[in-house]
């Protein structure tokens, strides 16, 4: 290979990888922008798919875009545009439950600490308290004070990602064109397969924890209006989250619900009703739901799992905690590729 040729070579990989880096920034940089467009492209990665098996069933191209944007569009903005009203409802009336809350607090607090006073002899004093009720009013009354912009963000998303997302459909072919023409020819196929199989597993895996997400939502939900609880649609959408975070999720879920459940029915049968109907969800979604939606789809090993969740809230909070799992994927699809590389060489 000539002088020339080596250059050429050199500017392509400098050209490839500096186009990643500066979509990388960028996208770092505009949150307000990164969030939704991440969403369509998750969106994206599911629905693609079903283009080609509607083309096949007769359809063109562009009717079946349409008929894939309209059904995403119709059922991710019903549930938004009928479910936010009663959430925010229930928010707002929370500022005026909460001094019932403080005052279970208050009350519980002072038994337990006269409990252990009189069995230990040691006296865990108010600090305690006085620090979790701070924590407790601050936080509730930034949720209330920040709903507004929550929701003005939620609909600038309803916006947004149907947007981005009808363009990907329509021009993502374009854009895998214009992808593997930059790509250099030395990691071309490798890139072509590493590229495909992330794809796959991040909207098989996206896809799988939002359908988690929504079933034990709905199960918490509806459990609780049968059982009468107040806020259950909120209480429904914090399990629902919290759920996306593996393993600690499900617990930080079910303890608003848990000691609301405590406050109204005290020792009671409800009570005990709530704790069953937690215990149930969890059961389902451990037992059931995860394995069969979620663990198939990353194939990792349950501790190099944990391990993720664990590093990924160590560096990067929850937002860790969330992606650590499709990106350890992700790592060990590039790890087998680059085994191959060494020891299938050798071998040979």
């Amino acid at each position: 290979m000539n002088n020339s040729s080596k250059m050429t070579n050199i500017t392509k990989y400098v050209f490839f990888y500096s186009i990643f880096l500066i979509v990388g920034l960028i996208l770092f940089s505009l949150p307000r922008l990164t969030i939704p467009l991440a969403v369509a492209y998750v969106l994206y990665l599911v629905v693609e798919p079903m283009v080609p098996k509607l083309i096949k069933l007769g359809l063109s191209r562009t009717w079946s875009i349409l008929i894939l944007f309209v059904g995403i569009l119709f059922f991710t903005s019903y549930p938004i545009v009928k479910f936010v009203p009663s959430v925010k409802n229930e928010v707002d009336n929370f500022q005026y439950y909460r001094p019932k809350v403080e005052r279970f607090i208050e009350s519980n607090y002072e038994s337990i600490r006269l409990k252990i006073k009189e069995s230990t002899g040691y006296d865990i004093g108010d600090k305690v308290l006085d620090d979790s009720l701070t924590h407790f009013k601050n936080g509730t009354r930034d949720l209330i004070l920040q709903l507004p912009n929550y929701l003005a963000s939620l609909l600038e998303w309803v916006f947004l990602v149907p947007l981005f997302l009808f363009f990907m459909i329509k021009d993502g072919r374009s854009m895998k064109f214009i992808l593997m023409r930059i790509t250099p020819n030395g990691i071309f196929e490798r890139f072509y397969y590493l590229f495909s199989q992330f794809n796959k597993k991040l909207g098989d895996y996206i896809f799988a924890k939002f359908i988690e997400a929504s079933i034990i939502g709905v199960i918490i939900t509806t459990g609780l209006l049968i059982i009468d609880l107040r806020f259950a649609f909120l209480l429904g959408l914090i399990a629902a989250i919290t759920n996306i975070v593996p393993y600690v999720g499900p617990l930080i879920g079910s303890a608003p619900g848990i000691i609301l459940a405590l406050i109204e029915f005290g020792n009671t049968p409800a009570m005990g009703a709530v704790v069953v109907l937690y215990l149930v969800a969890n059961i389902i979604d451990l037992a059931l739901v995860f394995p069969i939606l979620v663990s198939k789809i990353v194939d990792l090993h349950p501790m190099l799992v944990v391990v993720s969740v664990i590093l990924g809230s160590q560096y990067l909070g929850t937002t860790g905690m969330i992606v650590s799992i499709p990106l350890a994927a992700a790592l060990k699809l590039l790890f087998i590729e680059i085994y191959k590389e060494v020891y299938g060489a050798n071998a040979r």
